[in-house]
C-alpha cells in the first residue's frame, strides 16, 4: 500500500508546491482530481502526499482547513497584517477595510501596520484605526519604529502580510528578520505604486511557533478579497459598531439611512469614524446583491 505523509505548503511555484515535513522539503505537483473538484491548494494548506521514486511528491488531500482566501491566496492563517502607507504610495482606506472585513468574516484577527513613517506619520490612518478595535501599530524599516511591538503582536502565530505594492511589506519582513533576505524594489513615481517585487506566495519561518506568508502586493485597481458577504453579516465585520447593533429603532435595520439608527447617530457623534462608514455603504452595496445560495462554506 502506498505510504501517505503529511505536511504543510510553505510555497506555491508554477504549479508546483514545496511541502514542509519536519526538516525535509518535498517538491509536489497535485493529482489531477483536484482540477475536476475545482480545488487549489494553497500556502498554509495542511495536506497529506505521497513520494515518487524520485523523491518528488503529489498532493493526495487537503485537510479540514480553519480558512482561505483569494487574494493573498492563503489558508489557515490566524493573523492578517495589512501594511499601509501615507507616503508614497498612500493607501486608500477602502482597500484596508476590505481586507478586514474578509478576515473577520473569515475568523481571523487583523492588525493595521501603517508603515514609512519615517517619511510620513500616518496620522490620519492612524485616527481611522486606532478607536475601532483593531489593532494599529506604526513602523518604520528603515529607522525601526514599531517592529519590536509588531514581532510581539504576531508571536505564536501564522501570519500573512498584505497590502498595497510598495508600501514596504518586504521591507518589513527583513527589518523583522533579516535572515530572510526578501527582495525588495523600488516605487514608480509615474504611478505613485510600487513594482511588484513578491511573485509567488512563500510561508517563512520566524520561530518554532510563528510563520509569516509574504504575498505578491495588489494595485488600488485590484478586485482584492472576491469573497462573498451576505448584506446582514456585513456590521459584525465592523467591530466599532457592535455597541449599536441592536439599538436601532428598526430591527434589521441595515445602517445606511434610516430614521434612529444607533451607528448612524454615532457616525454622526463621532464615535465611529466616517470613511469606516463609507467603506461599509459601498460594501453594503456590493452584498445586497449576493444571495445566501451564492455564500459557499
Amino acid at each position: 500500500m502506498e505510504s501517505r505523509y503529511t505536511g504543510t505548503i510553505f510555497k506555491a511555484l508554477s504549479g508546483f508546491y514545496y511541502v514542509h515535513h519536519n526538516d525535509r522539503v518535498i517538491e509536489c505537483r497535485a493529482r489531477g482530481k483536484f482540477r475536476y473538484e475545482k480545488l487549489t491548494p494553497l500556502v498554509g494548506d495542511r495536506v497529506t502526499y505521497s513520494l515518487t521514486d524520485g523523491g518528488r511528491g503529489y498532493i493526495e488531500e487537503l485537510l479540514p482547513r480553519r480558512n482561505s482566501f483569494i487574494r493573498p491566496p492563503v489558508a489557515n492563517i490566524d493573523l492578517m497584517v495589512i501594511v499601509a502607507s501615507q507616503a508614497i504610495p498612500v493607501t486608500d482606506p477602502y482597500l484596508i477595510d476590505r481586507v478586514t472585513v474578509t478576515a473577520s468574516l473569515s475568523h481571523c484577527d487583523c492588525i493595521v501596520c501603517i508603515n514609512k513613517c519615517d517619511l510620513n506619520s500616518g496620522d490620519s490612518l492612524y485616527d481611522i484605526y486606532r478607536n475601532t478595535g483593531i489593532t494599529t501599530i506604526r513602523t518604520s524599516a528603515v529607522t525601526g519604529e514599531g517592529i519590536e511591538e509588531l514581532r510581539a503582536a504576531i508571536s505564536g502565530k501564522t501570519c500573512s502580510f498584505t497590502g498595497n505594492s510598495g508600501v514596504g511589506k518586504s521591507s518589513i519582513l527583513n527589518a523583522i528578520n533579516e535572515s530572510f533576505a526578501i527582495k525588495t524594489g523600488d516605487i514608480s513615481t509615474k504611478l505613485g505604486r510600487g513594482r511588484h517585487t513578491t511573485r509567488h506566495v512563500e510561508l517563512y519561518r520566524l520561530s518554532d511557533n510563528t510563520y509569516i506568508a509574504d504575498t505578491p502586493g495588489f494595485s488600488s485597481f485590484d478586485s482584492l478579497l472576491s469573497e462573498a458577504v451576505l448584506k446582514e453579516d456585513l456590521q459584525y465585520a465592523f467591530p466599532e459598531f457592535e455597541p449599536y447593533i441592536g439599538k436601532c429603532r428598526y430591527r434589521d435595520c441595515s445602517h445606511t439611512k434610516e430614521t434612529e439608527c444607533a451607528v448612524l447617530e454615532a457616525v454622526k457623534n463621532g464615535n465611529i469614524q466616517k470613511s469606516r462608514h463609507d467603506s461599509y455603504l459601498k460594501l453594503y452595496e456590493q452584498a445586497r446583491q449576493i444571495k445566501a445560495w451564492q455564500i459557499t462554506k
